[in-house]
């Protein structure tokens, strides 16, 4: 009887990447495969009512939490000025010579991500960034893909991305082994970025095209250089302090306020956080839908576990370095939310590899992170800012996948086999 079960659950997980695929809802899309895993599998009416409905989601509340005030604290950099003055200064450094300041702008934008999140601070940085590349004759294709790939690295190690992938793998923790995994993914990621640059931006590969969006005017009067570290601040205190994400990004957006002056007037505070709590919360909105839905499918996935074990268990490669050389091997399938993507159908591919009890979480987790993270928020134009910055710059989908994916999946071949080296 199991057998067809798991079947019918397999048919299910494919109609769910075809829907992702095809650009379809997903939170509508994990809610609906909520209900059908919880009839196909059986599983008894109050554990379905209490469980993966309801305590699926208010768990998942505390991870909510951490994403809403990660979103604020990225307004808050971007309101206060200093992500702007940031890109400005490295700019300057940079002077007249496209790759040192394409190279430079990157390092940077991987700085701020390295605990800034959100879909609206990544634009609020991207209409900064983006102007200032194509000005100095950066193509278009180079300046964007450069821009989301180094948004993406910075991800390695940002404690809110990190929150929401624990919501598959709760057992392991943002600490020692993890982080300095995360930083060392992140230098590969970042050495394959300055690699596309030399490639693309060599001699004769210039183009200065002035007709281009144009940058907005940054107000840095009140920016001194000592709030240039605030960006880093929350990892800082997360790794030498073993404090939780929510108080140390308190701490980042109290110092933000306080090094720019913001405090000289109460007036001027109290609006300027109400406006940055608000857009924060605004930008991850339709986010956090998805996810407490994901919490939903995920419980009901892991109720049907035992199944997949049974099935998959006896076919299933048993040498972690197979593993993590097949998933490198098929990184483009993060692409468009696919079955590598853990905020996609992916969830499904986690749900039945922690199912078949083979892998440690520990290993299962920087296995579905990286191609999550190298080729799914870094090149994929689903990815809501990718997408922005696409239609931004009138970039076509084509050249965006042709210039960052190659590099991207030479990334997650790499990473996958550095992870299986820490962690198996």
């Amino acid at each position: 009887m199991d057998m067809w079960v798991g079947i019918l659950l397999l048919i299910t997980y494919f109609l769910l990447i075809y829907y992702a695929t095809r650009g379809g809802n997903l939170m509508i899309g994990f809610l609906v495969m909520a209900f059908l895993w919880v009839l196909i599998g059986r599983i008894p009416y109050d554990i379905a009512i209490s469980e993966v409905f309801e305590k699926s989601a208010e768990t998942y509340g505390m991870t909510a939490t951490v994403v809403i005030f990660g979103s604020w604290f990225g307004r808050v950099l971007v309101e206060t000025g200093i992500a702007g003055a940031i890109i400005r200064r490295t700019v300057e450094l940079g002077g007249d010579r496209p790759l040192l300041t394409t190279i430079l702008v990157s390092l940077v934008t991987t700085f701020i991500f390295t605990s800034t999140f959100g879909v609206g601070a990544v634009i609020a940085i991207g209409v900064i960034v983006l102007p200032i590349l194509l000005s100095i004759g950066v193509p278009k294709n180079v300046a964007v893909s450069s821009f989301t790939l180094s948004v993406g690295a910075g991800m390695y190690v940002n404690i809110v991305l990190f929150k929401q992938i624990q919501l598959f793998f709760p057992d392991v923790a943002y600490n020692g082994p993890y982080i300095k995994f995360g930083f060392i993914a992140m230098a590969i990621q970042i050495l394959f970025i300055m690699l596309m640059l030399t490639f693309n931006l060599r001699k004769g590969k210039v183009n200065y095209a002035w007709a281009q969006p144009t940058e907005p005017q940054i107000d840095t009067t009140n920016v001194p250089a000592i709030s240039f570290i605030i960006p880093i601040i929350p990892v800082i205190m997360a790794i030498a302090f073993k404090w939780q994400p929510i108080p140390a990004m308190l701490l980042a957006i109290f110092l933000a306020l306080l090094v720019t002056k913001k405090f000289s007037s109460w007036k001027t505070a109290e609006s300027l956080i109400q406006k940055t709590l608000y857009d924060g919360v605004a930008d991850v909105g339709l986010l956090l839908g998805m996810l407490f839905t994901l919490a939903m499918f995920g419980s009901a996935a892991g109720k049907n576990a035992h199944i997949f074990q049974t099935m998959l268990s006896p076919i299933m490669p048993k040498n972690a370095l197979i593993i993590a050389i097949a998933i490198g091997m098929l990184a483009p399938l993060a692409l468009f939310r696919g079955p590598l993507m853990a905020w996609g159908a992916g969830s499904a591919t986690i749900a039945i590899l922690t199912g078949l009890n083979l892998f440690s979480p520990q290993l299962l987790l920087p296995l579905i992170y990286v191609p999550t993270i190298s080729m799914a928020i870094s090149t994929c134009p689903t990815q809501s800012w990718n997408l922005w910055a696409i239609n931004y710059t009138k970039l076509s989908i084509k050249d965006f996948l042709k210039t960052g994916v190659v590099w991207a999946w030479l990334v997650v071949i790499i990473n996958e086999i550095i992870a299986v080296n820490m962690f198996k």
